[in-house]
């Protein structure tokens, strides 16, 4: 069945290549993906998406331009310029959604308007949740509760963490999954290392780097300067011939530098919710060496090794101990649990659940516009009568 699905996305960064992040690579693929299966797709996304949209998927921009290149995350996150921006932008999204007559829609916000949204209006929804747990989405996902909105964490771990009581009928596990044709299997290897992601203290490049050092294997660094600060302050100190910072890469560039090395470095500093980074790796045929933060051990299983603690020298016995694990280990483990087709499917099986039971009687709920509010709306959504 044929279905017309809204997909939102984050705004922090563009939902085009070179992804910045693992939400905006998963946003696109899942876009692209639905879209070659026949369905009809929409992205509710920045203006500025459009430069790398899939084929076949159309663009309905809630802003103009990604919110990092005004209000960057680390220097306005908590403000009420970046609050009022985003609450402005969701509220465009909200109305978007309901002229759109879309048969489901995928929320990955992390917005507090979308999941009160799908409850007043009676709108299927399933809302993927990237990352951890914070108050107010937390707060609006309890109030958005209904038959038809579903929910989807990234991770086992997430969902004990979501829902340490218990989750509810609800809510589903669904692991990201990569397309193996855009990560092939590497070379020999050089015996060198790699790390990728986004260069921010939350994901410890400088302890890669130290780590590399120590257990005395070169090291490439792939990715976005986040935070420059953290990069002047604690990575560049460490960089010389043998570690060296490359730049950042597309999907295709990247791959082919995991082609060349042997191991590849993980290295999170907060409560991980999956790891896409390391998925990636992994599907070329790299091990990979992880610190010992959120759901690496999930993740990674028996194509990696995770280090005994957060210091440099345990992650490079680690390293040292994962340049023994075979190459067809790791990319065989993706295979095996990470497919992006097996994921599609088992969003799509959730889109026809939210369907079904859309018509299921719960009473009629009202919202503040603090808590909900729909660009040109003068009124609370889902009145009774």
């Amino acid at each position: 069945m044929t279905l017309r699905i809204a997909i939102v996305g984050h705004i922090r960064h563009p939902i085009a290549p070179p992804f910045k992040g693992g939400m905006e690579a998963f946003t696109h693929s899942l876009a692209r993906m639905l879209a070659e299966r026949g369905h009809d797709v929409t992205l509710l996304a920045s203006g500025d998406s459009a430069a790398g949209l899939p084929p076949g998927v159309k663009l309905l921009p809630i802003c103009e331009a990604h919110y990092d290149a005004r209000y960057p995350w680390h220097e306005f996150h908590g403000t009420d310029a970046l609050n009022y921006h985003l609450d402005a932008c969701y509220a465009r999204a909200a109305r978007l959604l309901l002229e759109g007559r879309f048969d489901v829609v995928h929320n990955n916000a992390l917005h507090r308007y979308l999941p009160r949204l799908s409850r007043a209006e009676r709108l299927p929804m399933v809302t993927s949740l990237h990352i951890p747990p914070f108050k107010v989405l937390r707060g609006a996902l309890m109030d958005g509760a209904a038959p038809w909105h579903l929910s989807s964490v990234v991770s086992a771990r997430q969902r004990g963490i979501w829902w340490p009581e218990g989750a509810p009928e609800t809510a589903h596990v669904v692991h990201n999954g990569i397309d193996l044709s855009e990560w092939p299997q590497g070379g020999p290897g050089d015996g060198s290392a790699v790390w990728a992601g986004r260069i921010t203290p939350t994901k410890g490049t400088h302890l890669a780097a130290e780590a590399a050092q120590i257990a005395g294997v070169p090291l490439r660094i792939y990715g976005v300067v986040e935070h420059q600060d953290y990069f002047n302050d604690m990575v560049r100190p460490h960089l010389y011939d043998d570690v060296a910072y490359v730049g950042h890469l597309n999907t295709q560039a990247l791959g082919r530098a995991y082609g060349r090395a042997s191991v590849a470095l993980f290295t999170p500093q907060w409560e991980e919710p999956f790891g896409l980074a390391a998925v990636e790796a992994m599907a070329t045929g790299l091990p990979v060496a992880a610190t010992p933060h959120g759901a690496v051990e999930e993740v990674l299983g028996e194509a990696g090794v995770i280090a005994v603690d957060d210091s440099p020298v345990a992650l490079a016995e680690a390293l040292r101990q994962a340049l023994a694990i075979p190459a067809e280990v790791p990319r065989a483990r993706v295979a095996r649990l990470f497919d992006a087709q097996a994921m599609v499917t088992k969003f799509e099986r959730l889109y026809h659940a939210a369907l079904a039971q859309g018509d299921v009687a719960v009473p009629h709920r009202t919202y503040p516009a603090i808590a909900l509010h729909v660009e040109g709306a003068d009124r609370p959504l889902a009145e009774a009568g």
